[in-house]
């Protein structure tokens, strides 16, 4: 080496333990897009024989009789999707009272035990939420309820025709109301958690101008975390489109459009799950049941997908 000359530093050798975990964090990321995909094309393939044999009318038909060979996705599209909007309706102005109350009103002591009282709603079963519909709620909406709303409600124009019908105690409503208790603790958590995010400073200069706890929730914590509310909204309604058993119990699984949201239906994950046990290998009802959940899985898709969308646009803002 020339006399005066800066050493050059030796050249870290590899290591292997960060190449082995690089490896196995991009064959995990691998794993799932694979795993995703694989589900995907095994369902539509698993459908196309039902698609070729009714085309596009598949999607709205509302015919579904295994003894002809006849089958539509219509009615359990119409059920999923109603059910799933009205456990939206049902569920966020709870959720908005649950996350209002924990972050501004409710005194420190209480916050963790009724937080942890809203997230242990998560953890329970579906199918104890169809049993515990089943055998208390519906009953109750039976009894007392829908006699109720159809007396008074089920007679005014227009409106009327939604709570019409003999109060079976099952049906929609009743499974729309079961779905809003289980995405309940969903939504409620992610509301919570935005809420937080904002800014003490935002919500201190609020009330130093003389707003009330109402009036700084609606101009400034809401308008800050708007988009991430509906993120954890959207989430909440992806939950509520793939639910099988608890809407299975109560919502009378009827192959039938009404008119009234208090009449019986069906839903893509009931039919499925009523039926997929006494189809036959090859068959062009499994088929049938095959698309449906292809159909059921892209309607999910879409809505997180959104969901996601909205989320990562509120992280980039």
């Amino acid at each position: 080496m020339t006399p005066g000359a800066v050493p050059k530093p030796a050249r870290r050798s590899s290591n292997l333990g960060d190449t082995l975990f690089s490896a196995a964090c991009h064959a995990a990321g691998g794993f799932v897009l694979l795993l995703l995909g694989g589900i995907i094309i095994e369902l539509f393939i698993g459908g196309l024989p039902a698609f070729r044999a009714f085309g596009l009318p598949f999607i709205w038909s509302t015919e579904w009789d295994p003894v002809q060979e006849v089958f539509g996705a219509g009615v359990s599209i119409y059920g999923t999707i109603v059910t799933a909007v009205l456990a939206i309706l049902l569920a966020v102005p709870v959720a908005f009272g649950v996350a209002f109350y924990l972050t501004e009103l409710a005194p420190p002591w209480l916050r963790r035990p009724v937080g942890t009282a809203v997230e242990l709603l998560a953890a329970v079963p579906s199918i104890i939420y169809g049993m515990w519909g089943f055998f208390l709620i519906a009953p109750i909406m039976a009894q007392h309820v829908q006699p109720a709303v159809i007396d008074s409600v089920g007679e005014l124009p227009f409106i009327g025709a939604l709570f019409q019908g003999p109060p079976f105690g099952t049906g929609i409503f009743t499974a729309a109301l079961i779905l809003a208790i289980m995405i309940l603790p969903f939504i409620a958590a992610t509301m919570r958690d935005v809420f937080e995010q904002v800014p003490p400073v935002y919500k201190e200069s609020a009330y130093g101008l003389g707003c009330t706890t109402w009036e700084v929730m609606k101009g400034v914590v809401l308008p800050y975390t708007r988009i991430s509310v509906a993120g954890g909204i959207m989430l909440g309604l992806g939950r509520a489109l793939g639910e099988t058993m608890a809407v299975t119990f109560v919502i009378g699984n009827a192959n039938r459009i009404s008119s009234s949201l208090f009449g019986p239906g069906n839903t893509i994950a009931s039919v499925v799950a009523l039926e997929f046990g006494e189809s036959e290998m090859g068959s062009l009802k499994l088929s049938a049941l095959l698309a449906l959940g292809f159909i059921l899985f892209v309607l999910s898709f879409a809505v997180l997908a959104l969901s996601r969308w909205l989320l990562r646009s509120r992280l980039k803002a």
